[in-house]
């Protein structure tokens, strides 16, 4: 009450008036000096009962000195309110607590943790150093066995007009679908090496269907007879002699140019003469399965072993393929970029924080060739910022459009927007991708069937990526299977099978990892490692 009271008689703030108050007393002594030599003046002038009687004024006037002696000896003035502010607050009874007294150390100790933190890149540090694929750390376990949900969804065009196409109509399709499967992913035989520091390996994959995401996998389909046209395409270059062969022997085996089979069949595989024979009498290294299935090969252990880059020499290729089955290249192509190996497997990406680039690969084994991402912009996942990469839509098609795609281009085939040729890696067969429902490709291909609707949001292909980890949030890879059949007239089962890329289904590889408790375990794993030796330093 002292302090407001003073504050109001002055006008001033609280803080001048703490810093002023020496200077205050120092003209109040003045003033009191004064009015003692006038007081000792009277008194010298008035009777002895006079003094008596003024000595209690005096005393009541100078409440602030020092008591008078008997004998009369004149009291010293003394100012009682010097100090520095926080000694006069403790005057004033502001008492600190032991439990006060430890929060603000804590505070200091929290606030020199925070510029320490912000200043010094010591989270990105720890981060990166265990990100780095080596055995047994957090990054390792994640790699080798993702307990997260992979899940591939198949969509197939059911041909409802068989016979009208083969009289000259546009084909009719019809989307059947989803058919899903479940991904369960493992890597087995797993090495790691240290003279260039990278790991090999193998995948195990196991595709199980769900039911409960899914319509009924023996819905009935009516599809071109695959192993029948991919031999009937190549005829024309073996030869008058041996096509007429071919076709006495299509034609006393009764083969039709459209065959009706389940949609699981069709996925996972039907027992077909044509395929049993390839598998007979072709080369080893270019003997295909023993069944017809589209998916047949991604069941069980693949035999290709893979190598890939730790992380150790460096973020910018972390993650990438250094070699497939000990080659640093494809041999199905026969020049740079084609042939380049370089890129993800699905699990981890160079993260961009670091790297800068714009551009991220991914390896697809079953399209004998990496896929470019292109980042478009940076969004949020579930909260977790995260770098959006899209295909680019000249990915696919001639050189005109992708300088890049020239490699690709071939003399056998005029090469179309839009459209690939896989056939060097699908044991000969003239199997082309593309976007589904022929999305970003050349109009012309859209307008030569009926019942395919392209749409971005469907049917493109993208990922999500945190940058500073370089670990997919989501990502959908999603293409479409043609057959590009070339008529072989003189086999008369299929005379009437025109030159035409026949559409025969799409899907949709989902990774959807929800890898949100990834990065929790990441973050809070190595904030402990980093933060715990400070924290016990600053407590002990």
């Amino acid at each position: 009450m002292g302090l407001e009271k003073h504050y109001l008689r002055y006008g001033r703030t609280a803080r001048d008036h703490l810093l002023d108050w020496a200077t205050c007393g120092r003209r109040q002594q003045q003033q009191q000096q004064q009015q003692q030599q006038q007081q000792q003046q009277s008194q010298l002038q008035q009777p002895q009962h006079q003094q008596q009687q003024q000595q209690p004024l005096q005393q009541q006037s100078q409440p602030s000195q020092g008591s008078s002696t008997a004998t009369g000896r004149r009291s010293r003035p003394h100012v009682t309110h010097r100090g520095t502010p926080l000694s006069m607050l403790i005057s004033h009874g502001v008492k600190i607590s032991n439990n006060r007294l430890a929060v603000i150390i804590l505070g200091i100790i929290t606030l020199i943790l925070g510029i320490l933190l912000t200043s010094i890149p010591w989270l990105d540090y720890f981060i990166l150093k265990n990100l780095r694929l080596w055995n047994d750390t957090l990054s390792y376990h994640y790699w080798q066995r993702p307990g997260v949900i992979r899940l591939t969804k198949v969509y197939i065009y059911n041909v409802t007009n068989p016979d009208g196409f083969l009289s000259g109509e546009k084909p009719k399709l019809q989307e059947v679908g989803p058919f899903v499967y479940r991904e369960d992913m493992e890597k087995v035989n797993v090495k790691f090496h240290e003279n260039n520091h990278t790991v090999s390996y193998q995948h195990k994959k196991i595709l199980q269907f769900v039911p409960e995401l899914s319509i009924d996998k023996n819905t009935p389909i009516v599809t071109p007879n695959i192993p029948l046209l991919t031999l009937t395409s190549l005829s024309p270059k073996l030869g008058y002699l041996l096509s007429k062969t071919i076709s006495v022997v299509i034609t006393a085996a009764n083969f039709k140019p459209f065959i009706n089979v389940t949609a699981d069949q069709l996925v996972f595989g039907y027992d077909d003469a044509l395929v049993s024979l390839a598998h007979r009498f072709y080369p080893k290294h270019m003997r295909p399965m023993e069944r017809m299935g589209l998916l047949l090969g991604r069941n069980g252990t693949l035999t290709e072993v893979s190598t890939i880059k730790t992380g150790y020499e460096g973020m910018d290729q972390f993650g990438y393929i250094d070699s497939l089955n000990g080659m640093d290249h494809l041999p199905h192509w026969n020049e740079e970029p084609c042939t380049s190996v370089a890129g993800s497997e699905g699990s981890f990406f160079p993260p961009r924080d670091i790297t800068k680039s714009e551009m991220v690969y991914i390896y697809d084994k079953d399209l004998c060739r990496i896929i470019p991402l292109k980042y478009d912009h940076t969004l949020e996942k579930d909260g977790i910022a995260a770098d959006l990469f899209r295909l680019p839509n000249n990915s696919y098609g001639d050189s005109a459009h992708n300088p890049d795609n020239r490699c690709f281009d071939s003399n056998e085939y005029e090469p179309v927007r839009g459209l690939q040729n896989i056939s060097p890696c699908q044991y000969g067969a003239p199997v082309y991708i593309s976007n589904p429902h022929f999305y970003d490709a050349h109009p012309d291909l859209l307008d030569s069937v009926e019942g395919l609707e392209p749409k971005r949001e469907k049917h493109e292909t993208y990922f999500k990526i945190q940058p500073k980890l370089g670990v997919p949030l989501e990502g959908k890879v999603r293409i479409q299977l043609n057959l590009k059949v070339t008529r072989a007239k003189d086999v008369y089962p299929v005379r009437d099978f025109r030159d035409f890329v026949f559409p025969v289904m799409w899907l949709e590889e989902v990774r959807d990892h929800r890898y949100t408790s990834i990065m929790t375990t990441f973050l809070i794993h190595y904030l402990s490692l980093s933060l715990s030796p400070l924290l016990r330093a600053s407590l002990s």
